[in-house]
């Protein structure tokens, strides 16, 4: 076959990541969801590792990678973040990876990406090729291979950027057709110009660079690509698979290669259930021998480049001024402001290259002292962010140190290496991509650089911190109550940044409510307990305790004593310190526990302002997540007794509720609300105990349908759906448990009738590999009149009709796995 297709998923979000504590926090805007990473995963990156084939029912007759068929990039942050966050996705992506190797003649799915998404043409020359290695390197770790292909953010591309990845064994880019200048069959002299995306994206091209090196580059198929992105080809699989194939034609003489490019986030969280149009499209063309799938790396083996291209520089796939977007007000936009400007860019570019150029020089002056090559150690400082253990540090520095270095001297230079990190991440593309000043996508690389400058100033007695506000405040918000840049940093950004002290702080409070180890973990810091003292009375509490406070980043380390007085309810008033020593320590916690053993909170207020100063830390100090949690835990008591009164209410009055229903007389709202909290709480109380009441929970299911009440869906539906999905993965590694696949299919059968959406995406994919795997066990055994087999499979069938599978077709698949 002569026609082949290659799909290209581009998955990336941009680093999220709170610079002080390495974690992504709470987002509230991504309700129900945890943050934006989370949200998206549920909504893309998970459902194509394991996407659904329907029938014409809807039902499912298949769960297929489409990472196993795809060609695809994620970002290195997001993989990162994946790795620690949705371990079974990660594992499914590194997976398809090695599965397209044993499909493609050797060849991976996965290509690279440089590092953080920053606009490769406008960074550094050090950059870049910081960027580059850290994105192969990254991809080595993950892949277990050197990559072949990379992604370069937004299709963005120069001359210097493409010589740098040949030099580093990069094989191949992708870009736009209109990024193509002319072309020309290798070893003819005349060249033809193919500018305004009239290139023929259907092979590959060699391009020469001034150094000699080569570079093969593909362009991606402009019309349909935009189609997907911005059309409605994804509503159903065989119009999309139908519409690659118009980019085939019989007036070419050569191999034909059919790729598209586009946000890989397009397949589910764009386009709702666009990862089930790709794989019924793919699946359509295997199917039908319409063509054969490839990926970028096999069809290039394959086939060499014919032509060699020219390329217009400093352009990109999402700006139609070039890579203006990322530097001047140029009318690109993602729109819903029709009156504002991106006037700021300008000014926040050059404040940022204003800040890189000093970081530079605090970083040469600095780490030259510790480092033979202070450059090379940089582009080498991934291995640590991949691997943090001290084994792997004590090799990096043995490698680059100039001399002996002492515990002080190995924390300057991770500092250094740190500045320099935060010196790239600020320059992440989203921070200018989007409308405004004050967005959140700015705000979070604007964190970014005032992390590089804590760092700075601790290393440097330089404060480069005014300039760099003189400079921010020259970009203008479209918000007239945010003012311009250095308003929105001392109002936004400064107030999140965290130190020693602001870690003893959260630990301080959070304690009254969590009981910690001696050794704990708080986000990217660890906290050593000393001594403490805790005395409770009355509803209130006091903890005075010595602690030492440590980065696992940087190593930094502070001993530092605290007191925490709570007076119930939200109420915390404390302070912390660096330790004076033993002496001032006794003296203080004598005091202060002398005055709450009088009851004298006045007197305790007074010595807190004595021993710690007249900040002072309540629970509004607290990290946002642990914030959120500790006031879960203090409204606790008060939402059970509001269950309680609805509980009451709904009890002592459903009789009396039910004469009127059947007569036909309204039923007053405030026993209808009642009912809902009550039987809410009802059915999440009944599947949180250790042995589930089926009679219990069909009993709570009648009278929701009975008083047609609506059930919060995310408060009930994550409760029970864990719930079936606990039960689920105890099936699977017990596949004969029939007692228990009938416990799952009752289940099922009773939340049926009420209304909560459960998502059984998971139990689905359980199923699927039960189905797949361990009926070839017992299905033989059913068929010979093994009694017990037969009721499981007959069960096991009831269970797959209730979660909308196309049973046959599945058992059929099954079998022949």
């Amino acid at each position: 076959m002569d026609r082949y297709i290659c799909i290209h998923g581009h998955f990336y979000q941009p680093p999220r990541e709170n610079p002080w504590l390495e974690a992504v926090e709470v987002q509230d805007s991504a309700y129900p969801y945890h943050d934006w990473n989370a949200r998206i995963n549920a909504e893309c990156y998970a459902p194509n590792s394991a996407s659904r084939i329907l029938d014409g029912d809807n039902r499912i007759m298949e769960i297929v990678s489409n990472y196993s068929k795809i060609s695809f990039n994620f970002g290195p942050t997001l993989l990162s973040w994946m790795e620690h966050n949705s371990p079974e996705v990660y594992k499914a992506i590194l997976e398809s990876d090695r599965e397209g190797i044993k499909k493609r003649s050797g060849h991976g799915n996965a290509i690279a990406q440089s590092y953080n998404h920053i606009i490769m043409p406008l960074a550094h020359e050090r950059d870049k090729r910081t960027q580059a290695i850290w994105g192969i390197k990254d991809f080595e770790y993950r892949f277990r291979r050197l990559p072949e292909g990379m992604w370069l953010p937004e299709t963005a591309v120069d001359l210097e950027t493409l010589d740098m990845l040949a030099e580093l064994g990069i094989l191949f880019v992708i870009l736009a057709p209109g990024q193509a200048s002319r072309v020309r069959k290798i070893g003819t002299g005349r060249w033809k110009d193919v500018s305004n995306a009239r290139i023929d994206p259907a092979r590959a091209y060699l391009l020469r660079l001034a150094s000699g090196r080569k570079i093969n580059i593909f362009f991606y198929d402009g019309p349909i690509s935009g189609a997907v992105a911005f059309e409605k080809i994804l509503d159903r699989g065989e119009d999309f698979a139908k519409r690659l194939l118009t980019g085939f034609s019989d007036a070419r003489k050569w191999p034909q290669f059919l790729n598209i490019a586009t946000d890989g986030e397009t397949y589910g969280h764009h386009r709702r259930f666009g990862e089930m149009a790709l794989a019924y499209a793919l699946d359509f063309i295997e199917r039908e021998g319409l063509a054969q799938l490839t990926n970028y790396g096999e069809y290039l083996a394959k086939y060499p480049p014919s032509h060699e291209v020219q390329i217009f520089e400093n352009t990109s796939w999402s700006c139609y001024h070039g890579i203006e977007r990322w530097r001047s007000d140029c009318g690109c936009s993602s729109g819903g402001h029709p009156g504002w400007n991106q006037s700021w860019r300008a000014p926040l570019r050059e404040a940022f290259d204003w800040l890189r150029d000093n970081l530079f020089v605090i970083y040469e002056k600095n780490a030259g002292r510790y480092l033979k090559y202070p450059w090379q150690a940089r582009n080498d400082y991934i291995e640590i962010i991949l691997d943090r253990s001290r084994s792997r540090f004590d090799e990096f520095i043995q490698m680059h140190r100039t001399g002996d270095l002492n515990r002080d001297d190995e924390i300057t230079v991770i500092k250094l290496l740190e500045m320099q990190r935060h010196a790239m991440l600020m320059y992440t593309s989203c921070g200018w991509f989007f409308d405004e000043l004050s967005g959140i996508e700015t705000i979070q690389v604007l964190k970014y650089a005032v992390r590089a400058i804590q760092l700075a100033v601790e290393l440097s007695e330089d404060n480069i911190e005014p300039a760099f506000l003189e400079k921010l405040g020259r970009a203008k918000s479209n918000i007239q109550e945010y003012g311009d840049g250095a308003a929105i940093y001392e109002r936004f950004v400064k107030p999140a940044m965290v130190d020693l002290k602001k870690v003893a702080a959260h630990y301080a409070v959070s304690s009254v409510i969590e009981e910690y180890p001696e050794d704990a973990d708080v986000f990217s810091y660890n906290v050593q307990r000393k001594d403490r003292q805790s005395i409770s009375s009355g509803g209130k509490r006091l903890d005075v305790g010595k602690i030492t406070v440590a980065s696992k980043i940087t190593g930094d380390a502070e001993d530092i004593s605290y007191c925490m007085l709570y007076l119930g309810g939200h109420i915390f008033n404390g302070g912390v310190r660096s330790f004076l020593g033993d002496q001032p320590y006794s003296a203080m916690k004598r005091d202060i526990a002398s005055a709450f053993e009088q009851g004298d909170v006045a007197s305790i207020i007074h010595l807190m302002d004595t021993h710690f100063g007249m900040h002072n830390y309540s629970l509004a100090h607290l990290f946002l997540d642990k914030q959120r949690e500790v006031l879960r835990v203090i409204l606790r008591e008060t939402i059970e007794n509001y269950e309680r009164v609805y509980q009451k209410i709904f009890d002592s009055d459903r009789i009396l509720m039910g004469f009127l229903q059947e007569a036909g007389l309204p039923v007053p709202k405030i026993f209808i609300a009642a009912a809902e909290h009550a039987l809410l709480s009802s059915i999440k109380n009944e599947f949180q105990k250790d042995d589930i009441d089926l009679e219990r929970i069909g009993a709570i299911v009648k009278e929701i349908k009975k008083w047609k009440v609506s059930l919060d869906p995310a408060d009930a539906e994550s409760i029970v759906r864990r719930r079936l999905e606990g039960f689920m993965t105890e099936l699977a590694g017990d596949h004969a448990n029939l007692p228990l696949l009938m416990r799952v299919q009752g289940i099922i059968a009773l939340l049926k009738s009420i209304p909560v959406d459960i998502d059984y995406w998971t139990i689905q994919n359980i199923y699927y590999r039960i189905a797949k795997g361990s009926l070839g066990d017992l299905s033989p055994r059913a068929a010979n009149g093994d009694k017990g087999a037969e009721a499981w499979v007959e069960h096991f069938r009831q269970l797959g009709e209730l979660i909308y599978f196309n049973v046959d077709a599945v058992l059929h698949k099954g079998s022949e796995g």
